[in-house]
């Protein structure tokens, strides 16, 4: 039994969507094998987020457990259209918001927005976003892990989906809920700012 839930590994799969399919009908039967290897796949992608978007180890921890108590319960919603990551990093994403907004509302609303608190515009230069991701994809380094910290929440975290997670642009819409245009500007930002603040770190004044 073990063997045919090898969902990542299993022969004969040569598209993502078969792989998703596997996963969505395990879900859906609710098996706790398949419970059991996704939280092995999955859990320091999912915890490593989860620190990055929260910084509170504790919070993540508990958003960590019940993340895989909502995959159990909802696991009929996941569509094996995208990956299973994407699903699984916004189901834990919509439960650290609800969390957080009980907790201090104002501070979490500040963060979601851009650095002039208005909805991120959709960007002008895409080729700006190729060349910092570059840039940033160069950088993979300690320096480069204290500057995202240093970041505000909306820029670190489309970052962290981005290198960390791998995820293409259209996954980091779907995850973050928002439309691609936003993902495209959140991540040229982000980067412009990752790259000031690696400077700073540098002792770079220009």
């Amino acid at each position: 039994m073990a063997a045919a839930l090898q969902f990542a590994d299993m022969a004969g799969l040569d598209s993502r969507l078969d792989e998703g399919t596997e996963i969505a009908r395990a879900l859906r039967r609710r098996h706790p094998d398949a419970l059991e290897q996704l939280i092995e796949q999955y859990q320091h992608r999912l915890f490593r987020y989860l620190l990055y978007f929260t910084r509170d180890r504790q919070f993540a921890e508990d958003i960590f457990q019940e993340t895989w108590i909502r995959v159990l319960e909802r696991g009929g919603q996941y569509d094996p259209r995208w990956k299973f990551e994407t699903w699984l990093i916004s189901v834990a994403r919509n439960l650290a918001i609800d969390q957080m907004r009980q907790r201090t509302p104002e501070s979490l609303d500040e963060a979601l927005c851009d650095s002039e608190g208005e909805p991120v515009r959709e960007l002008e230069d895409e080729n700006a976003a190729d060349a910092l991701d570059q840039m940033a994809r160069q950088q993979e380094n300690a320096q480069v892990a204290t500057a995202l910290q240093g970041l505000q929440p909306l820029y670190r975290e489309v970052l962290v989906l981005r290198f960390h997670e791998d995820m293409s642009l259209e996954e980091i819409a779907r995850t973050l809920d928002v439309p691609l245009s936003t993902a495209k500007s959140r991540l040229s930002r982000g980067l412009t700012a990752l790259q000031t603040r690696i400077r700073s770190l540098r002792g770079v004044g220009r």
